[in-house]
């Protein structure tokens, strides 16, 4: 008989055999029987894109099928009944692929397609001959934020509260500044968005990702096993909490230049390194990648010059990320016995508390 797995339980949450509780409970119970280093032999932060290529298959099929009949609807209505076709056919069409034939990138492409034609369509509600304002854009990406909470609620699809974060972004920019303002920022001055001595769309950027973040803990303490949705929208709010913070923190102290901020850059990369350890989200070691970069690149060429140092910055990058992301499970287990009890730590996914 094969043995049993954990990506089997997780298989038997999605068909709803068993309950994210009771699954969780019983690969708990498996690996206090079995030992905590036999349940960490494999690396715990799943993600799944697509399961074949089948999915591929389907959501280019369904990209040109929702095309036509969206060009159709528009040349013989509008662009408003495009929309609203487009929404309906995209929700009916998830009922079967999300939650019958529970395919990933199907559901996926679903997501985008109902939550971009709900926002289109009340873009085209609140026409003002083209005249973008804080309010149409506060509106229109407010009705997006409302139809990806409605979709995770009716779907359970994770990556429809990445939709949500996306809409919540853009709905923060709204208040935080003139429309101009963000279209000249995302268009050339990155460091508009994130540098928090340029105004009031980096301190937007610094609260959108505090807040990004608290909701992926959120769920990631409801799953602490990882193996239920709730853990993969924690990975999704990572992805859009982490460029936020570690951006805006980052490019803030970097940008004040000399040593002093150079080495408040490094401080903070080191922070942010223990505590992506902590949760057990790589994403914030992703976002912060470039500043990695650049402050071994400062120290480097300080000390060998520039084209000595180019080299040096890669091997050393290279060599770090190799090793903590090959012995992350050790790394964790040792900071995380390491460090005294705090707030919430018993909810964050188990570690190896005795030798390892």
């Amino acid at each position: 008989m094969a043995q049993f797995e954990t990506d089997d339980i997780r298989s038997a949450v999605q068909a709803g055999i068993v309950t994210e509780s009771q699954a969780a409970s019983l690969i708990a119970h498996a690996q206090s029987r079995h030992g905590y280093l036999d349940g960490m032999t494999r690396d715990e932060e799943p993600f799944e894109f697509f399961k074949g290529f089948a999915e591929i298959f389907v959501t280019v099929g369904l990209g040109l099928l929702f095309s036509g009949l969206f060009g159709v609807l528009w040349l013989f209505g509008s662009l408003f009944v495009a929309s609203v076709g487009l929404a309906i056919l995209s929700i009916a069409t998830a009922r079967y692929y999300t939650l019958n034939r529970r395919m990933t990138l199907p559901s996926i492409a679903l997501a985008i397609s109902t939550v971009a034609a709900v926002t289109l369509s009340v873009s085209q509600i609140i026409d003002n001959d083209f005249v973008i304002t804080s309010r149409t854009i506060a509106t229109t990406f407010a009705a997006g934020a409302v139809a990806s909470v409605a979709y995770f609620i009716v779907f359970r699809l994770p990556f429809a509260m990445f939709l949500f974060g996306v809409n919540l972004l853009f709905l923060i920019y709204a208040f935080a500044a003139d429309p101009i303002d963000v279209v000249r920022a995302s268009g050339g001055a990155f460091d508009r968005l994130f540098d928090l001595r340029n105004g009031s769309l980096a301190f937007g950027s610094l609260v959108y990702g505090f807040a990004m973040m608290a909701l992926g803990l959120w769920f990631d303490m409801k799953d602490p096993h990882r193996i239920s949705r709730y853990s993969v929208t924690g990975f999704w709010l990572h992805v859009l909490a982490a460029p936020a913070l570690v951006n805006t923190a980052a490019m803030t102290l970097f940008n004040m230049g000399g040593t002093q901020g150079y080495l408040a850059t490094a401080g903070l990369l080191c922070v942010v390194t223990l505590f992506a350890i902590v949760i057990d989200r790589r994403s914030f070691l992703t976002a912060g990648l470039a500043y990695f970069i650049a402050v071994m690149a400062w120290v480097t060429t300080e000390s060998l010059g520039d084209a000595k140092g180019s080299f040096v910055v890669i091997f050393i990058i290279g060599a770090f990320f190799t090793a903590i992301g090959t012995w992350w499970v050790q790394i964790r287990a040792r900071i995380m016995t390491a460090l005294p009890d705090f707030p919430g730590k018993a909810k964050l996914p188990p570690y190896q508390r005795s030798e390892v």
